[in-house]
């Protein structure tokens, strides 16, 4: 049989960025900030995946984006949104949110809750610069996405039950069982990252642990979930 795999690199968690803020402990897997590595100045259109603990009455003050596609996943925990457009809202554990940054905004994420609150934060390039700012949240169940990828936000009109994004991605989610598994095929010149926000997994054989982050090219690919585990996974140019 022939193999059409064409790149798979596997980043363990503790070769990852780190930043200790205190009220932050921040992983990240593409340069970031302070953290910079040539290397991993991102994977196609992903621009930034960061790993977040945020203490408990804490969080990012009012600060300004433009021209990016930001998606939080939160873990475990609760998130509270606001922005210089009105908008206020609350995304917990399993759920998701997406701004699409535009020409520009201004946003603060703060957790309100008595315990820390975990999350992925994704920045993806959008297709084109500027447009109206916008903002979203879905609740998505767990349970609705056992032993299979559901599209959590996408820029692709056919996703209607997906948050829209403004970049040719998806950012999937799925859950599985131990011994369960799932094929996932990326196309020719497209860029995936795969990270198991809990479990552990093998990608064709290959080992990958809670919080790894994996970058797959164009290819088909046997997930093989070796503990019960949550992924979540970013489908771009």
């Amino acid at each position: 049989m022939t193999d059409t795999r064409t790149h798979i690199d596997i980043r363990p968690f503790a070769t990852l960025g780190h930043a200790d803020h205190g009220w932050l402990d921040a992983r990240h897997h593409f340069s970031f900030a302070s953290y910079h590595d040539p290397a991993r100045m991102g994977w196609g259109a992903i621009r930034v995946w960061n790993d977040d603990t945020i203490a408990p009455q804490t969080g990012f003050p009012p600060h300004p984006h433009s021209d990016m596609e930001i998606i939080t996943y939160v873990r475990s925990g609760a998130i509270t949104h606001q922005d210089s457009m009105g908008n206020r809202g609350r995304t917990a554990a399993g759920d998701v949110q997406v701004m699409s940054a535009g020409s520009g905004v201004r946003h603060a994420e703060y957790n309100l809750e008595s315990e820390p609150t975990t999350l992925f934060q994704i920045w993806i390039r959008p297709r084109s610069s500027g447009g109206s700012p916008s903002w979203g949240a879905k609740p998505f169940p767990k349970h609705d996405r056992s032993g299979r990828f559901v599209t959590l936000a996408s820029g692709f009109a056919e996703d209607n039950d997906a948050l829209p994004i403004r970049a040719d991605a998806r950012v999937m989610g799925a859950t599985l069982k131990q011994g369960e598994r799932v094929t996932y095929v990326v196309g020719d010149g497209r860029h995936a990252y795969l990270v198991a926000a809990a479990g552990a997994i093998t990608i064709d054989g290959e080992a990958v642990a809670t919080r790894d982050g994996v970058a797959l090219g164009g290819g088909s690919y046997e997930i093989l979930a070796t503990a019960d585990s949550e992924l979540v996974l970013v489908d771009a140019e």
